[in-house]
């Protein structure tokens, strides 16, 4: 789904209110979150808090920014140009080494959403028939780029693929077509690949063979953040307990999204969702806050990064992110 323009969606009303007790007035702080792309089920939460009022009670005013990718959502962070957004946790640390000064301050992929799809038909069970065959994605996917190590993990020569150049949208059809062997996507679209190969069907998540890289995460502009650490700890603290309420109940969640959010299907909305809560849930996420970032991970997701993107100026990866304002009392299911 895409959009033109700027989409906004407002949680309260930018004026102050008089009259109140001793009759002053309280203004709330303006936040602007700019999504990693369009709105999706990975978003519901939010726009079911912003239905619910809760960014409100906590004092902040909120808008909803559609974006167009990680990096682009980075670049604005860091720049300062939106104060918070969403972005893949690997381009926000590429960003950071060019420059950007953001925080990753929630994560909501604790696990890799990379997934490598493939017809049984093909005569292909696993990597282990990897060998020869073509793979389709862009040439900039982080799953072409992460590749050498993949081969690693699964013993197979680098070179073992032959790399089909392919627009996001044409993978699925181009796999279906048998143009491809092999398309590399996100495991929030599994059930559709599900329902339109059925048993025929093969898929291997990254995270099942060890590359379990950090993904999409919520980040803050770090001035913002020192002048705004009680909104910003509002802010995460609301959207922990969003996630939560709709990791326990989707559909008001799904139904708050359909409504903000034209040409999305409920039942595709409902069946990404159940894929984000399994990457939404690991031993931190579960065991000590919903959307903590475990320090081991972190620096394995950096060292990862520092492999095979261009880090221009390396940097301590404890400095981009921090764990401080989630709330503790607030913990992922697990799944």
């Amino acid at each position: 789904m895409k959009h033109s323009g700027k989409i906004l969606f407002a949680a309260g009303v930018a004026v102050l209110l008089s009259g109140v007790a001793a009759g002053t007035a309280s203004a709330k702080d303006k936040i602007n979150l700019m999504l990693n792309w369009t709105p999706g089920a990975d978003h519901a939460p939010i726009f079911y808090a912003l239905e619910q009022g809760w960014y409100d009670k906590a004092g902040i005013e909120l808008t909803v920014e559609s974006g167009k990718g990680s990096a682009m959502s980075a670049q604005a962070v860091g720049a300062g140009a939106s104060p918070m957004g969403i972005a893949e946790m690997g381009t926000a640390f590429v960003a950071n080494s060019k420059g950007a000064d953001l925080v990753a301050v929630m994560t909501l992929y604790a696990n890799s959403p990379f997934v490598l799809y493939w017809k049984k038909s093909s005569g292909i069970k696993g990597p282990q028939d990897f060998a020869g065959r073509t793979l389709g994605n862009p040439p900039a996917d982080a799953a072409r780029v992460m590749w050498p190590a993949f081969a690693q993990a699964t013993n197979l020569p680098k070179d073992a693929v032959n790399f089909v150049n392919l627009a996001p949208q044409a993978k699925m059809p181009t796999l279906v077509a048998g143009r491809v062997d092999i398309i590399s996507d996100f495991y929030n679209g599994h059930d559709v690949k599900i329902r339109e190969l059925g048993d025929d069907l093969g898929s291997l998540r990254w995270s099942d063979v060890g590359i379990n890289p950090y993904g999409n995460s919520f980040i803050v502009n770090r001035d913002f953040l020192n002048k705004k650490p009680a909104a910003v700890k509002a802010f995460v603290q609301v959207t922990q307990k969003a996630y939560a309420a709709c990791v326990a109940t989707a559909k008001p969640c799904i139904d708050a999204l359909l409504k903000q959010a034209s040409g999305l299907e409920e039942r595709a909305m409902t069946d990404q969702w159940a894929r984000v809560k399994e990457l939404m849930a690991d031993p931190y996420t579960t065991g000590t806050a919903l959307g903590g970032f475990e320090k081991g991970r972190m620096a394995a997701t950096y060292d990862l990064v520092k492999t095979y993107f261009e880090i221009e100026k390396p940097f301590d990866p404890q400095s981009a992110y921090t764990n401080d304002f989630l709330s503790t009392d607030i913990k992922m299911a697990a799944q």
